[in-house]
């Protein structure tokens, strides 16, 4: 059964301190972001970036229904996905510089970065090659009776990929503690899901296995919370793989080389302007009384100190050592 999202933001019961930790989850990806790119623009970051603005509901939202033990997996765009699973800003920022105080040791980069000890299981790549393993983490989860769901995050673009749909067969075949979240923020590498796609809602991808799919509005962080805990729930019991299509947007190009002339700014402009995902969380804490905007400006303000740091503390790291290449090469088991 596929089902279209109906829940709206005023709608969803929340509290002042559940409304805060979204808001500075997401805020924190958005000002981690936004200095990526200028160091990007310095020649600090070098190779690909792929910038998560506009995005932060989705990770941010699936994060907070997630429990200790559960998984995360995702593409190469990565950076707000390690945050939110409270890895360092410090040892993100150096790895995307390249720097030995990176999470890879500066050699993976902004997309191949990992951290067992937080069960994130990268950064890849390869368009949908995570999904896989995804299902290969929730296979482990299952064998090992732990209790834990994996959840697997890949873009519109990697939908129409053929190895997603063997994993979809698998998963469900094997009823597979697996959640695939779809971050569909339209546009792919450029083409809209219009021109690409012959199914363009993409959470009845998975109708043909008999898997169970529902549509979020990925702007909206506490309809993906719920949709989220709804899901995890739904795998953790036994009854296999669920697929999440969030509805979301990217206000910059596919990577840092993107200029975007694909769409125009007047549609991007309009959906900052009516839909960002961090205004609408500003605006209900506004609202309900439980904060001000002299408050969100000094919550603000600490956000931008911390990655700061974290720009001053990755620029001022040695690069790795050439030696560097011969190490996290082999794991004799």
């Amino acid at each position: 059964m596929a089902k279209k999202p109906s829940a709206k933001t005023k709608s969803i019961k929340t509290n002042q301190e559940e409304l805060l930790s979204f808001y500075k989850d997401m805020l924190l990806i958005r000002r981690f972001e936004e200095k990526a790119g200028q160091l990007y623009g310095m020649g600090q970051i070098a190779g690909f970036c792929h910038l998560y603005i506009g995005q932060e509901a989705v990770v941010v939202g699936v994060r907070h229904a997630m429990q200790e033990g559960d998984q995360m997996i995702t593409s190469y765009r990565d950076h707000g996905h390690m945050l939110a699973c409270d890895m360092e800003p410090r040892g993100v920022m150096a790895e995307l510089t390249g720097r030995i105080g990176g999470y890879s040791h500066g050699k993976g980069g902004s997309m191949h970065m990992f951290s067992v000890e937080k069960n994130f299981y990268g950064g890849h790549g390869i368009v949908g090659a995570q999904v896989p393993i995804g299902a290969g983490l929730g296979f482990a989860n299952k064998y090992l009776d732990n209790g834990a769901v994996s959840l697997a995050f890949f873009g519109d673009g990697a939908a129409n990929q053929g190895q997603v749909y063997e994993t979809f067969n698998m998963a469900e075949l094997w009823d597979l503690p697996v959640v695939f979240v779809v971050e569909n923020n339209q546009y792919a590498m450029g083409t809209s899901v219009e021109r690409s796609s012959a199914e363009t809602e993409l959470f009845k991808r998975g109708l043909s296995f008999g898997i169970e799919g529902v549509q979020v509005d990925g702007m909206n962080v506490l309809a993906v919370r719920e949709a989220s805990k709804k899901a995890i729930a739904h795998a953790r019991s036994g009854k296999g793989p669920m697929i999440l299509e969030m509805k979301t947007y990217r206000y910059r190009g596919h990577s840092m080389s993107d200029p975007a002339k694909y769409r125009t700014r007047d549609e991007v402009k309009e959906v900052r302007g009516e839909r960002d995902p961090i205004d609408a969380v500003k605006n209900r804490l506004v609202d309900e009384g439980w904060a001000d905007n002299d408050s969100l400006k000094a919550i603000d303000k600490e956000i931008k100190a911390i990655v700061s740091d974290a720009a001053d503390f990755a620029l001022e790291s040695s690069e790795p050592d050439p030696s560097e290449l011969y190490t996290d090469v082999l794991l004799e088991a």
